[in-house]
């Protein structure tokens, strides 16, 4: 695999557990996320980069499959240029449901190799 490549799966990765690591099953609450605005940046800045490194990657190499990567660079595009309209609700699900299998697919990617 490319390095290029290989850095780049890793800085989506690094978010999702940095990402992961606001959170203790016991807060992994909506509620607690809404009512803390660090977090909350915090979760947006990692999304950002998640975002990002999906968009130097699909441009190097059209080839490589993971689920919903354009959506994850329009994500990263909403919020950067239309922050004003970002969605706690939005975001929120991203954590819940698609991080964890991005996540997955990102290992599977980097244990390729």
């Amino acid at each position: 695999m490319d390095n290029d490549l290989k850095t780049w799966l890793y800085d989506i990765l690094n978010a999702i557990m940095e990402i992961d690591s606001f959170f203790t099953e016991a807060d992994k609450q909506f509620s607690a996320y809404q009512n803390d605005v660090r977090t909350r940046r915090a979760v947006e800045r990692n999304i950002e980069i998640i975002g990002e490194a999906m968009n130097r990657i699909v441009q190097k190499d059209s080839d490589i499959i993971i689920t919903n990567s354009r959506k994850i660079v329009d994500v990263r595009n909403r919020i950067i240029h239309g922050y004003d309209t970002v969605s706690d609700d939005i975001i929120w699900g991203i954590v819940i449901k698609y991080l964890p299998i991005l996540k997955s697919e990102i290992e599977f990617h980097l244990n390729e190799n």
